[in-house]
């Protein structure tokens, strides 16, 4: 039974990797698209790779998604299209995709709605409840020696809005159209980012639990299932006790 649930819960680690790699190297493939495949002259497709690097993707899948890009044979239109709604309880979700067939991603995207107790709304619904910012994430325990003080002093010298400080992480957070110029600056320092991309950041969140913690946790999993979305936005937060329970 032991050896049973390790696969399990082993399988399901490795479906949640290589989604994110399906992700990823449709994120690359638009990117190099739009802005050309040297990311050094492309912020987002080096945005993009440096994410793929984080999460050991391997360099073959990024390589063939810029060629894909660029070659010369039959190229995929991939549109960018926000879905917005609410979910148990009264959340606020903002789902990001990245599709080439619209009729498919929007009735996939309503039924994840629908089947956990939500409702698709109208674009503009929730989106007024978050701000879109750069978000900079460091591992603290990588920088160990590295505090919250001297953390906030730099960034604030380079320009950043924010730190926001977890046991984990360090969130360095600053205004979109700052955010290539910020991380520029912070990496001369010397400091190492896992994850870094711009995002929508609530501008309150709601705490949820029981029922509604369940369903907004399965939506959540059916949203990551999902080839075409990219990202999921939201305002809730589950106490690590209740997620616990869950399991």
């Amino acid at each position: 039974m032991k050896f049973k649930l390790f696969k399990d819960r082993k399988g399901k680690a490795d479906q949640a990797r290589n989604n994110k790699f399906v992700k990823l190297a449709r994120e690359i493939y638009v990117q190099a698209r739009t802005g050309g495949p040297n990311p050094e002259a492309n912020f987002g497709l080096k945005t993009a790779i440096n994410n793929a690097r984080q999460i050991s993707m391997p360099v073959d899948n990024i390589e063939r998604a810029i060629k894909k890009a660029t070659g010369n044979g039959e190229n995929v239109d991939y549109d960018e299209i926000y879905y917005e709604g609410y979910g148990p309880g009264g959340v606020a979700i903002m789902v990001k995709c990245l599709t080439d067939n619209r009729n498919r991603t929007a009735a996939d995207v309503r039924s994840i709605f629908n089947k956990r107790s939500g409702n698709m709304g109208e674009s503009g619904c929730v989106s007024y409840m978050f701000d879109q910012k750069g978000m900079l994430v460091i591992d603290r325990e990588k920088f160990e020696d590295l505090d919250e003080d001297t953390l906030m002093l730099q960034a604030i010298e380079a320009g950043a809005e924010d730190v926001i400080t977890s046991d984990e992480t360090f969130e360095v957070l600053t205004h979109p159209h700052e955010f290539e110029t910020i991380k520029g600056i912070l990496e001369a320092d010397g400091l190492e980012f896992t994850s870094s991309e711009v995002r929508w950041i609530p501008q309150n969140t709601i705490d949820v639990e029981g029922e509604n913690a369940e369903k907004l946790l399965r939506m959540m999993d059916a949203f990551e299932d999902n080839d075409d979305v990219q990202d999921v936005y939201t305002n809730f937060e589950i106490s690590e006790d209740e997620v616990e329970r869950i399991g």
